[in-house]
């Protein structure tokens, strides 16, 4: 009976403990969180799981994870009009430059370039329509059945879409890539046209990098329609947390230490959902 009634203690008290947590992360201003021990596999936390999201440049994970698979980064890729028409955030590459996949690759998930992601589909697909089937194609074959991607930047344009839930199986898949992994946790890449010798610099847009020293990636993103937006990794101690957090009215860098920092610190307080 005094076994029954210690182990009934102790349940009661890790649910206590553990709905502690749950109000607390429901207090985040965000629009949709989820986080994960991947050394347990529990999803510790899940916000708005399937909600329709615009993801923004979070699908340059998509795209990059496309370009390392299929192997031959160290071929040249031609510079062509198509693929530097594209804003906001680019590298500023020429028409007639030539610049090595890989480092293609890095520029669109380190500095979220989009005439280098633009660069990629042609490069990899041929022509943007191509690559956009092989992106959908790839989302169905790794479980994400709530997505529609139709740009491999990340642009608002037409049905492209997502889930917290989908995003989530997209970087779990990716991070599974020892280079990705190597190029996703990177503060900054320096590179050169390949033809012209021009320098480029690619500096990250994820802060959590430079201000926590336990985040190794993986993506930041961020469009008027879809807000502050970011996928981040941490491993401290042996243990290994993913958080997918969409639009982000408070400071994403912040939270997403805190976050890490309840679960590295206290792992048994802990909130486990399904999603």
């Amino acid at each position: 009976m005094y076994r029954y009634f210690s182990l009934l203690s102790f349940f009661l008290i890790l649910t206590l403990h553990a709905q502690i947590d749950k109000n607390e992360l429901s207090k985040l201003n965000v629009e949709a969180l989820l986080v994960k021990d991947l050394t347990t596999r529990e999803i510790i936390y899940s916000k708005e799981a399937l909600k329709e999201v615009e993801p923004a440049s979070l699908t340059k994970i998509m795209t990059a994870i496309l370009a390392i698979e299929q192997g031959n980064l160290n071929r040249p890729v031609l510079i062509t009009a198509e693929m530097i028409a594209v804003e906001p955030t680019i590298a500023g590459y020429k028409e007639g430059e030539m610049i090595i996949l890989e480092d293609l690759v890095k520029a669109a998930m380190i500095k979220s370039d989009n005439d280098a992601a633009m660069a990629i589909a042609f490069a990899v697909g041929g022509n943007v329509h191509n690559f956009v089937e092989m992106m959908n194609l790839k989302a169905k074959k790794i479980g994400m059945r709530n997505t529609v991607f139709t740009n491999p930047c990340g642009y608002d344009i037409g049905n492209h879409h997502s889930t917290p839930k989908d995003l989530l199986k997209l970087a779990e898949y990716a991070i599974k890539n020892p280079f990705f992994n190597e190029v996703t946790r990177q503060n900054q890449h320096i590179y050169y046209g390949f033809n012209t010798n021009r320098k480029f610099i690619a500096k990250t847009h994820n802060h959590l990098l430079n201000r926590y020293e336990y985040a190794v990636g993986v993506k930041t993103g961020y469009t008027s329609k879809a807000g502050p937006c970011l996928i981040a990794r941490a491993k401290k101690d042996g243990n290994d947390c993913l958080i997918v957090m969409l639009n982000s009215k408070a400071n994403r860098w912040a939270l997403a230490q805190q976050i890490f920092e309840r679960i590295f610190v206290q792992p048994v307080n802990r909130f486990l959902e399904s999603v």
